[in-house]
């Protein structure tokens, strides 16, 4: 494991191999928390569910992950960035070891396990986001947001085959929790012993929550948030169960779709923020003007995606993950930019829980139009959010 620096006058040391470190960490902890994406048609399977009732499930998921987001960025604000990467990787532990033990007729007892992951999970971006905000290269600020977002994408490309593979060959779904968790705990005793976090102000202390409201170009990027995060979870919760019921896959091939949309989401992310570097407008100018181009090509995949048959679907969910899926780190790092340095986790925290409430309110809307409509109705909705998305991101660079 790469380590830092002490903070201290001059810092945390500035280097892609500290990047990587922080991009590690949001890997492991990725893999935790989307283990429950992967998992909804085994879920939904042995636990009897409805559509609708597997967006329940999603939205559980998400409401312990927003509950707690702002004092988890309360707390990265006053004491830095490790004690909320060790113990968030001690708690998504937990958690995953939860739902692996839910017995079939406790779907309240699932419901539990699934919000004590989200609840862990809530520290992941505003620690993230500071530490990469102090760690990244000089001029290279949107690209190391973008790997370090890269994280996210890996961890659940790599969740998707952990539990599908293990359905595959004859185990269960939920041998893939236990193995999350294993891992997540390995993870967390090498970052208590060897990482070196950077410090924050000592102080905790409610976030200023009115100072980001009086930012009106914060205030617009935070409600950006809200469709972005709606079609984020909605897609990557129901690729499994609509190609599985829909198109025909079986789980295990639809596993593999799920980790190849993360695969290029994960490229995604890194071709965008380095664009962004490039583009001559400012690093939050420059990330919004891309976000929105992802946007717009998000909001014309998910209408037509109901009419992609054969190896047309293969390459439609591979470009839903550039454009869904590749723009949350451009989302993040322009929230950072934006927001003055002392305010960043709080920053975070707000964007990260609109995000969130997408992805709370509309995986279980998604799920009743699924429900008596068919998925062929359903996908538009997701549509409409990024076009959304793509209007107020219009909005917000006008007043940058």
């Amino acid at each position: 494991m790469e380590t830092d620096t002490e903070s201290g006058a001059s810092g945390p040391t500035r280097s892609w191999p500290a990047v990587g470190t922080v991009a590690g960490w949001q890997v492991v902890a990725s893999i935790c928390y989307y283990a429950t994406f992967a998992a909804t048609a085994g879920i939904k399977a042995e636990f009897g569910l409805s559509r609708f009732q597997v967006g329940i499930v999603i939205a559980t998921l998400t409401l312990g992950y927003t509950l707690f987001l702002f004092p988890a960025g309360a707390l990265v604000d006053a004491f830095g960035d490790r004690p909320a990467m060790v113990g968030g990787l001690l708690g998504l532990g937990l958690g995953a070891l939860g739902v692996a033990a839910a017995p079939t007729n406790g779907f309240l007892v699932l419901l539990g396990a699934v919000f004590v992951l989200g609840a862990a999970y809530s520290g992941a971006m505003p620690s993230t986001n500071r530490a990469v905000a102090d760690r990244a290269p000089r001029g290279r600020y949107n690209l190391s947001v973008g790997l370090k977002q890269v994280g996210v994408t890996a961890g659940s490309a790599v969740a998707a085959l952990l539990v599908t593979g293990f359905a595959a060959i004859g185990f269960s779904w939920r041998a893939g929790f236990v193995a999350a968790a294993l891992c997540s705990f390995a993870v967390a005793v090498g970052f208590a012993l060897r990482y070196r976090g950077t410090g924050g102000s000592g102080e905790l202390t409610i976030p200023e929550v009115s100072l980001l409201v009086q930012n009106r170009s914060l205030r617009r990027l935070v409600a950006v948030g809200f469709f972005l995060g709606a079609s984020v979870f909605t897609a990557t919760g129901y690729v499994v169960p609509y190609l599985d019921e829909s198109v025909g896959f079986s789980v295990g091939v639809a596993g593999l779709v799920l980790a190849l949309m993360q695969v290029t989401g994960s490229a995604g992310r890194i071709v965008a923020g380095s664009l962004a570097d490039r583009l001559p407008w400012g690093s939050a100018s420059a990330s919004l003007a891309v976000l929105g181009g992802q946007a717009v090509g998000a909001a014309v995949l998910l209408w037509l995606l109901p009419l992609f048959e054969g190896v047309a679907v293969y390459v439609a969910f591979a470009a839903l993950g550039v454009v869904v899926l590749g723009g949350t780190g451009l989302y993040h790092g322009a929230l950072v930019v934006i927001a003055a340095d002392e305010r960043s986790g709080a920053a975070t925290a707000a964007g990260q829980t609109t995000i969130n409430l997408g992805g709370l309110v509309v995986p279980p809307v998604f799920g009743l139009v699924a429900d008596h409509g068919g998925y062929e109705a359903a996908w538009p909705v997701l549509g409409a959010c990024m076009a959304a998305a793509f209007l107020l991101t219009v909005f917000v660079r006008r007043t940058v």
